[in-house]
């Protein structure tokens, strides 16, 4: 099942699905992001792996613009914590191209490099 996030015009900017062949849950984001985008895709996740346990995330950002520093606090404070209680343990990064962009995952793997292991990778087919 794919859960789609909408911005208020409509257009998605994340979808997560449950990828049982792999165990991980794969989150694919798209366009800007916003602190409020961010929680509600993080608040959203946390529900789904409540239901449906799952160690593993997959963080597609090939297509995400700009950058989301302005959330890897909420993040570091809230979520993981939220997470790690209910199982998660990995997380992979598919890169975008940004600079922008890698700067906040460049910050985020920094924060939480001690509570999580990360693994940022440059295609999907890397990760594999």
């Amino acid at each position: 099942m794919t859960t789609a996030l909408r911005r208020g015009d409509g257009s998605t900017y994340l979808t997560l699905r449950y990828d049982h062949a792999n165990n991980w849950i794969h989150a694919q984001w798209f366009g800007r992001q916003t602190l409020g985008s961010v929680v509600d895709r993080g608040l959203t996740y946390l529900e789904m792996i409540r239901q449906q346990p799952c160690p593993k995330l997959l963080n597609d950002h090939r297509e995400l613009v700009g950058t989301f520093m302005e959330a890897n606090d909420w993040i570091q404070q809230v979520w993981t914590p939220l997470t790690m209680a209910e199982g998660l343990r990995f997380i992979g990064q598919v890169v975008s191209a940004g600079i922008f962009g890698q700067l906040a995952r460049e910050d985020l793997q920094h924060r939480l490099g001690t509570q999580l292991h990360i693994q940022l990778f440059e295609s999907m087919a890397a990760q594999d």
